[in-house]
């Protein structure tokens, strides 16, 4: 990966560039620290309700359509996304097209109009959008996952909001909540790909017009430790069964996450899985399971997913508890252990093949973490881990309470709730 810099800008935001002459794309991403997390209940949906506004039109250019046209116009792609404790807008261009991606990037987040009939038009869709995920069964089981996860806390609730805040969130709600958030001291952008680093340092500096000072309200509460296991469950009549169980995990700042993202590539990551080969291919349980984190500044969760036939869903649970008791009992094999190292710093260097997981890898380490490790730092961090240091942390995190959230046709959950000890 090209060499990185971290350059200071005035207001308090950080440009991080990494040149890669020999791309043919240049990719930009604006990261804002702040998403669904730093909501309060009433507010609930207004990081992603901003988002979706800001692509509608700018004071330079009114519509949707100006803003699509001028990056696809020259073969680019724009997008943005909400997450519970930052929000993204990127584009990635042919290089010499740098200068109109960032143009349009800095007057998404900087001129946006914020019309009134635009709020109204874009609330019908976002509700839309949340009843939709109540009808796909895979992202309903997430998302109680969560909320069984985090009960009571903003972590556990959808990132988009629920249809009760979302009709209720007022043009001037959303006008606040916007000028708290957008600001210089709170925003790192990434740059790679095919660019004069000074010509690109420049170019921002041009640009930016948000405003410098921080806002006061910047405070995520801790959630409150779990008393115990739990199940929540939503009969739903549908074919299969979507089962989502798993423990607190480690923050993206704990020294151990990189143990614990072994550790998940061993469970459930891929089909040389333990989960993949044991559940999937020698019980034939499932057909879909796998295995995945979430890391946030104080928490963070190790779950699995299950896709099974209801009638199957209590012995596919058991299998899946025994797989995590193994890890806490047994240390792995050597080859098993290489196999996952190969896995992660392949996927790792896979990842940041294109400008824009450059682009995003440097940004996010920068805005969430305060310091950017390269990528041989990282595989040197994976390389030097142990049997035993997978087994420990198992024994640290596995046998914390498991949380299990259920959607399926189910009149009773008793037996689900005695397989976690519920």
């Amino acid at each position: 990966m090209a060499l990185h810099r971290v350059h200071g800008l005035a207001g308090g935001a950080k440009l991080v560039t990494a040149v890669m002459p020999e791309r043919l794309s240049a990719s930009l991403v604006f990261l804002f620290g702040g998403g669904s997390r730093l909501e309060d209940e009433r507010h609930a949906g207004v990081s992603h309700f901003i988002e979706h506004l800001f692509f509608k039109g700018t004071q330079r250019r009114p519509t949707s359509k100006e803003i699509a046209d001028a990056i696809e116009g020259v073969g680019g792609f724009i997008n943005a996304s909400t997450d519970k404790e930052l929000t993204a807008y990127w584009t990635r261009v042919p290089a010499e097209h740098v200068e109109l991606g960032l143009d349009v990037l800095v007057d998404i987040v900087s001129n946006s109009k914020l019309a009134p009939a635009d709020v109204e038009r874009e609330r019908s869709v976002i509700l839309e959008e949340l009843r939709m995920y109540q009808d796909q069964p895979q992202d309903f089981v997430q998302n109680l996952f969560e909320e069984i996860m985090w009960p009571d806390h903003p972590l556990g609730r959808d990132i988009a909001g629920t249809e009760e805040s979302v009709a209720r969130l007022t043009r001037d709600d959303i006008l606040e909540y916007a000028d708290a958030h957008y600001r210089l001291p709170n925003l790192v952008i990434g740059a790679a790909g095919a660019f004069g680093e000074g010509e690109m340092l420049e170019a921002v500096r041009g640009r930016l017009a948000l405003p410098a000072q921080p806002d006061g309200q910047l405070i995520a509460m801790p959630p409150e430790p779990l008393r115990g296991p739990g199940v929540m469950m939503r009969r739903r009549k549908t074919e299969q069964a979507h089962i989502c169980l798993g423990v607190r995990a480690f923050s993206y700042l704990h020294p151990d996450r990189f143990v614990l993202d072994l550790l998940n590539t061993v469970l459930g990551e891929g089909m040389s899985s333990r989960l993949f080969l044991n559940i999937r291919e020698r019980l034939g349980l499932a057909y879909d399971v796998h295995s995945f984190t979430q890391k946030h500044r104080d928490t963070g969760l190790l779950g699995v997913y299950l896709g099974v036939d209801p009638k199957q869903a209590v012995g596919a649970v058991n299998a899946v508890i025994a797989e995590l008791q193994s890890l806490c009992d047994h240390d792995l094999a050597e080859e098993e252990l290489v196999r996952a190292k190969e896995f992660t710093k392949g996927r790792l260097r896979l990842e940041l093949e294109s400008t824009n997981g450059v682009s995003f890898w440097l940004a996010y380490q920068e805005l969430l973490i305060g310091s950017i490790k390269t990528i041989e730092e990282e595989v040197a961090l994976v390389d030097a881990i142990t049997a035993e240091d997978v087994r420990r942390v198992a024994n640290d995190v596995l046998r914390a309470p498991i949380q299990m959230a259920v959607v399926g046709p189910f009149a009773k959950d008793l037996a689900l709730r005695a397989a976690v000890g519920a």
